[in-house]
């Protein structure tokens, strides 16, 4: 008697173990092509072009921030409720004259594509408003300035946990903000 083999002969693409031997391959070739389109269609955000002049005008900024301190300006920010509008209260020394229009951004720490850049006009008595483009929520780092760019109020919102913010006075805690701000 003759050992005779058990299998017909078919072709090739009628056995599994060549399907099995393929799959590896053919899975990460498309897991490649699933990460460059990833790669490609999102912005990065992370790291800016002009971080060299960035840090050369870390000394005008410190001359900014200390400028708001001398003036004594606070700032409150508050978002309505359904997310549309944002509102700010500012306040100074008796002395100081507030803006008519003050220039706030809202920097998201990791997706610059959604950062934004208001116009905040006076209501009257201190009271600035201004439409948002999309609700906040999670962390920001809040810059808001007079229209001259002579004095500037940085700080960090955490807007799940805190309806408003309060702008700080201090150098210090100012200044760590905005370094934090510019290492993103």
């Amino acid at each position: 008697m003759k050992n005779t083999p058990t299998y017909q002969n078919k072709p090739w693409y009628r056995f599994p173990w060549p399907w099995m031997l393929m799959a590896g391959p053919f899975i990460v070739i498309i897991a490649g092509v699933v990460t460059a389109y990833l790669a490609i269609r999102s912005n990065d955000g992370l790291v800016d072009e002009d971080y060299y002049k960035q840090g050369l005008a870390i000394n005008q900024t410190t001359a900014h921030i200390q400028n708001a301190i001398r003036l004594g300006l606070r700032a409150e920010l508050q978002q309505n409720d359904d997310g549309t509008r944002i509102r700010i209260l500012l306040h100074g020394n008796p002395s100081t004259v507030l803006p008519e229009v003050l220039k706030l951004r809202l920097a998201h720490p990791t997706r610059a594509g959604v950062d934004q850049n208001l116009i905040m006009r006076a209501d009257g008595a201190g009271s600035y408003s201004g439409k948002l483009s999309g609700r906040l929520d999670h962390r920001w780092h809040v810059t808001l300035e007079d229209e001259k760019s002579e004095w500037r109020l940085v700080g960090d919102w955490m807007v799940v946990n805190d309806k408003s913010l309060q702008l700080p006075v201090e150098l210090n805690a100012a200044l760590s903000t905005y370094s934090s701000d510019k290492g993103r």
